[in-house]
């Protein structure tokens, strides 16, 4: 699939873009801000508590996912806020993050057209997070995987994940030195994908049919907005997120911290 991808560094001003269309994402600038600084951005220009849709939080893990700067999406809804009041007539609010997918991924493009040739000076590990805080959230996890009410398929996945996840959270209780977050994220990322394609297999066919239908649904209305590459990792992401949430299994990535 093709997802836009590319590297940063950890500091909002400084930004280093390595291959934009072929490498690999980095970790995102800040676990811990990520998802709440785009929530509240969006809440803050609508003028509204309103609570984000699974389409939204689906939206942010694609921006997350293909390694989208926090500025870059922060940019983005500023700049269709802007458009938006300066129209004369606002007949129809900005209800969904959906409303803001092209001006994103424009700013994210000129962020990385403006930072050809910066040099990463910032550390990685400079991410306010502490080996305490990710053992204690990766064994939360493991018991939450332990208590799921799953079929056997997936239970026995799950019961590998939640050991794993416990001998991680031990080897961070004994190193010496900080986490390695990276490397960390991967193996996060290996567990959920191989639970994902668990619950999947396992799904009865009408629960995916049924699925992909309310996707479409959802996504149907921004389609115009976003270009097809977005739309078939967004509902990709629509789909998993209500597998994950009807099996309830927590996510294990580090931006859920």
């Amino acid at each position: 699939m093709a997802v836009i991808q590319s590297r940063f560094c950890n500091n909002r001003d400084l930004i280093s873009w390595v291959n934009w269309s072929e490498c690999k994402p980095s970790l995102v600038e800040n676990y811990f801000n990520y998802f709440t600084e785009i929530e509240e951005r969006f809440q803050r220009r609508r003028g509204t508590g309103l609570l984000l849709s699974t389409l939204d939080w689906a939206l942010i893990e694609t921006w997350k996912d293909a390694g989208i700067p926090l500025q870059a999406v922060l940019a983005g809804i500023d700049a269709t806020f802007d458009r938006y009041d300066q129209r004369p007539s606002k007949t129809r609010k900005v209800n969904s993050l959906a409303y803001c997918s092209q001006e994103v991924l424009a700013a994210a493009e000129d962020m990385k057209e403006a930072a050809v040739g910066v040099q990463d000076r910032t550390s990685k590990q400079a991410l306010g997070l502490n080996a305490d805080e990710i053992a204690s959230f990766l064994l939360g996890n493991a018991a939450r995987l332990r208590q799921a009410d799953l079929p056997e398929p997936v239970r026995r996945i799950a019961n590998e994940a939640a050991d794993t996840l416990a001998e991680l959270a031990a080897t961070l209780e004994n190193a010496s030195g900080p986490p390695l977050l990276e490397d960390l994220e991967r193996h996060l990322t290996v567990l959920e994908e191989k639970l994902m394609a668990a619950l999947t297999v396992t799904a009865p066919e009408a629960d995916l049919v049924s699925l992909n239908a309310e996707a479409d649904q959802e996504i149907g209305p921004y389609r115009s907005k976003m270009p097809a590459f977005q739309i078939e990792q967004l509902k990709k992401q629509f789909v998993h997120k209500r597998l994950l949430e009807k099996a309830t299994i927590p996510r294990l990535s580090l931006f859920y911290m």
